[in-house]
């Protein structure tokens, strides 16, 4: 026999809200009945409490109906954007006509229940009608004004949020973008000097660049992609610069199969890769190893960029821009905050280690 799927989370919040706001209007209207009316108090909470679920439902009910015909009828063929508010017009009459029906199925349930035969709206004199009517719409209009409110409150910090999540997205866009004619300068201004040196070389290195950039002009568009897209890329711009550096680059990328499908903005090792390249193994005349890796630890996914070059210690601080670094900075608090950083530090066998710490996607 199958096992039924548990409530929903939202839903069971829904549920948890509906039976407290039930609860609290039957226990404040059964003390103002029974100190008003002088009424017993165990039967004004049981009749009340059947009430009160029965408007509830039946208000909701025809609400819900009317909010559907008017999505229907109007507001999708025009935007086809849904709404649950079906208009005060509408609603008002949803109140009215769910508090006379409610009131009516929870009159009879109790009376049910009870054995009475506590006569409802519609079997009672006008004044005692209207009275019953009005008390009882009390609620009524008060938790439409509540859930109302609430209902646009939400919705404004829905929208906040969506402009703070595309600003973002912008700006990690952006930041990519001004990575690529990075990555791009260096290679060209490398690809020059070459060229008058070893012309068959370069010709290799610039097929090899040309390659490169149409394997990665779909990933710099995206806002996020695979950590073995990641990888692959990273693959492809070792490879261009092996023609340039030949056997002085050896370059070892390390990437567990179970985290290959974790995602991660694109392009956001190569920078450091760069940096490796540049500050490290080229002014090494022996060249070195290069260590790309990937692992868990601590419920964080680490991204290890380390080099066999010349250390931090022979790299002076006005060496370069630092660009890569900064915008690699930039790009992880826009998409991470406080939950990610970047670390750099000096291996323990010499050269570099650029240490990516970032959340677990």
């Amino acid at each position: 026999m199958p096992i039924p799927s548990p409530i929903p989370p939202t839903l069971a919040r829904w549920l948890g809200r509906q039976l407290l706001i039930i609860a609290l209007i039957t226990v404040l209207l059964s003390l103002f009945l029974v100190v008003t009316f002088n009424q017993r108090i165990a039967l004004t909470l049981l009749y009340t409490f059947c009430i009160t679920v029965c408007c509830s439902i039946c208000v909701q009910g025809i609400r819900t109906g009317l909010a559907w015909l008017v999505n229907r009828i109007v507001i999708e063929p025009e935007s086809g954007e849904a709404s649950h508010w079906p208009g005060w017009p509408l609603m008002s009459f949803s109140i009215v006509a769910g508090t006379v029906l409610g009131y009516t199925l929870g009159n009879e349930l109790a009376n049910q229940i009870t054995g009475l035969n506590s006569p409802g709206i519609l079997d009672s004199s006008l004044r005692r009608g209207l009275t019953i009517m009005l008390i009882s719409l009390v609620p009524g209009v008060g938790l439409t004004l509540y859930f109302l409110n609430r209902s646009r409150l939400e919705a404004a910090e829905t929208r906040v949020q969506t402009a703070q999540r595309q600003a973002a997205e912008n700006q990690l866009r952006l930041l990519a973008s001004q990575l690529e004619p990075h990555m791009l300068f260096n290679t060209l201004a490398n690809l020059r000097v070459l060229i008058g040196l070893d012309p068959a070389r370069a010709q290799a290195m610039l097929d090899q660049l040309i390659a490169f950039l149409r394997a990665t002009l779909n990933a710099s568009r995206s806002s996020s992609h695979s950590l073995q897209d990641e990888f692959a890329r990273l693959a492809d711009y070792l490879a261009l610069m092996q023609v340039r550096m030949g056997t002085r680059l050896r370059p070892t990328l390390d990437l567990p199969p179970e985290l290959a499908a974790l995602q991660i903005p694109p392009l956001l090792l190569q920078p450091l890769v760069e940096n490796a390249i540049k500050h490290g193994l080229e002014p090494a005349i022996e060249g070195g190893e290069l260590r790309v890796s990937a692992r868990l630890e601590a419920g964080q996914l680490v991204l290890e960029v380390a080099d066999g070059g010349v250390g931090l210690a022979a790299t002076p601080a006005a060496d370069g821009t630092h660009f890569g670094l900064h915008q690699i900075r930039e790009r992880i608090a826009t998409r991470y905050g406080s939950a990610a950083r970047l670390d750099l530090r000096a291996g323990t066998a010499g050269g570099c280690i650029a240490t990516l710490y970032l959340p677990m996607p």
